[in-house]
C-alpha cells in the first residue's frame, strides 16, 4: 500500500507562497527548470496551483531561471 505524501505547505501551516523565496521554490522544479508534477511534490491541489503561479512570476522577474544550460 502506497502511502501518500503530506502537503509540504499544510504541513507548515503556510497560507501563501512567496514567489521571493527562491530556495523553497527551487525545491519544487526539477534539475532541469520545469515545475514537478503533484505526485512528486506531494502538494495538495490548491498549494500546487498556487506554487505554479509563484514559480511563473520569479521566473518573470529573475529570481529563478527559466531553463539551465
Amino acid at each position: 500500500m502506497i502511502k501518500s505524501k503530506q502537503c509540504y505547505f499544510c504541513a507548515a501551516n503556510l497560507k501563501v507562497v512567496d514567489f521571493r523565496d527562491s530556495v523553497l521554490l527551487k525545491k519544487f522544479m526539477t534539475p532541469q527548470g520545469k515545475i514537478s508534477v503533484k505526485r512528486k511534490t506531494g502538494a495538495c491541489s490548491l498549494h500546487q496551483r498556487k506554487l505554479s503561479e509563484a514559480i511563473r512570476r520569479a521566473r518573470f522577474l529573475g529570481l529563478v531561471p527559466f531553463t539551465t544550460r
